[in-house]
């Protein structure tokens, strides 16, 4: 069977920060940012897959470089960037809205199965093109190794 090549695509979504999102600091928890940054990258492997046969394997990281506020709107852009044989990896980036700086990113691994949550293959291939998805390819590709 051929491979499946497919170009990364990317998946916004937009959520407004509310006072039950904040911790103590007064800014965006980060409970519930992982709760929104999980929901992207399923979004974007949903994409390409049943979401029934979709499960999170691993949350590589969620790097914080800037606090959202109550009232503030959020931007996360999720991309499939990596496939294996089973697996997905995700880019996430989280932005407040109207702005190009990320105020948090990081990369999600889900997995591809069966019934039975056995891992499938789904014969799926990501082809980058842009300089950045060339980059994040690598990036995704050696996260397996850590």
């Amino acid at each position: 069977m051929d491979k499946i090549l497919i170009k990364p695509a990317e998946y916004t979504t937009l959520r407004l920060v509310k006072s039950e999102d904040l911790n103590h600091h007064g800014t965006l928890f980060a409970g519930r940012t992982a709760e929104w940054f999980v929901e992207s990258g399923f979004i974007a492997a949903s994409s390409m897959l049943d979401p029934k046969s979709v499960v999170c394997l691993k949350i590589h990281g969620m790097h914080f470089s800037k606090p959202a506020r109550a009232g503030q709107v959020v931007g996360l852009v999720s991309k499939i960037v990596y496939t294996g044989k089973s697996s997905v990896v995700a880019n996430v980036k989280i932005r407040l809205n109207g702005e190009t700086v990320n105020i948090v990113d990081g990369f999600i691994t889900f997995i591809h199965v069966d019934e039975s949550t056995k891992p499938k293959a789904h014969n799926i291939e990501i082809v980058p093109e842009s300089q950045e998805d060339k980059e994040l390819y690598e990036i995704a590709k050696n996260l397996k190794n850590r």
